[in-house]
């Protein structure tokens, strides 16, 4: 394990890739967080996605302004003691914050490095109660009930929502909290519409990310379903 401070390169198929370190300050404490690059603002974005860095970044360990938000809202909640079900896991953050808050974290990606980065990044925050799983949404087969589900810009591509709903049916528990992080992408705010419309009580918060002006905006979507509605 590479120590805090100390240079870090992840090694893969594709070739080395250097990771960086970031440190953030929330619930009382300064976490220390490798990744591949930060992609904060929507220039950024566009540039990351059009393929404009200097670096091959997979999208899975760059750090997202998704999961910072996500990240300071669920310090901001009571979770200890909850079952977490972190969906898209990437540089896990969220989930180590709400694993050292006392919630029992299961974190997931499909993709085995990203999930290496994952661990990688608890064990530095001292975070050792997680429990780590490859998963493919689809091709789900975990049938466990959790008191939230959460996920950071997980809802971007409209051919895994029924995926994503399969899940939240099967994996919510009865009067859990799905809680979603989205930067109010137009894909996302469809899906949320679509189950605020099927009976689903949808609250948001928002947060800002970013000191590079203008921050980017980022609502937290908490989601319960009430009883006797399917998923």
């Amino acid at each position: 394990m590479t120590a805090p401070g100390e240079p870090a390169v992840l090694h893969t198929t594709i070739g080395d890739l250097p990771l960086e370190e970031v440190q953030l300050g929330l619930a009382g404490r300064t976490w220390t967080i490798l990744h591949t690059g930060a992609v904060i603002s929507h220039a950024e974005e566009l540039a990351f996605l059009r393929g404009e860095t200097t670096t091959r970044r997979p999208y899975g360990i760059v750090l997202w302004p998704a999961a910072i938000a996500l990240a300071h809202e669920l310090a901001s909640r009571e979770v200890a003691g909850k079952r977490i079900l972190e969906l898209g896991a990437g540089t896990g953050l969220p989930g180590i914050v709400a694993a050292s808050l006392g919630a029992r974290v299961v974190q997931t990606d499909r993709q085995a490095l990203v999930l290496h980065v994952c661990k990688q990044n608890a064990a530095r925050n001292g975070v050792t109660s997680i429990e780590h799983r490859t998963a493919d949404w689809t091709a789900w087969e975990d049938a466990e009930r959790y008191d939230l589900i959460i996920g950071s810009d997980i809802l971007y591509a409209e051919a895994v929502h029924p995926h994503l709903r399969h899940i939240f049916a099967t994996n919510l528990a009865p009067g859990g909290t799905l809680l979603l992080a989205d930067p109010f992408r137009e894909t996302s705010l469809r899906l949320l519409e679509a189950m605020e419309a099927e009976g689903w009580r949808v609250t948001m918060d928002k947060w800002t990310v970013g000191i590079t002006p203008p921050p980017r905006p980022v609502g937290v979507f908490a989601l319960t379903r009430p009883p006797g509605l399917a998923g």
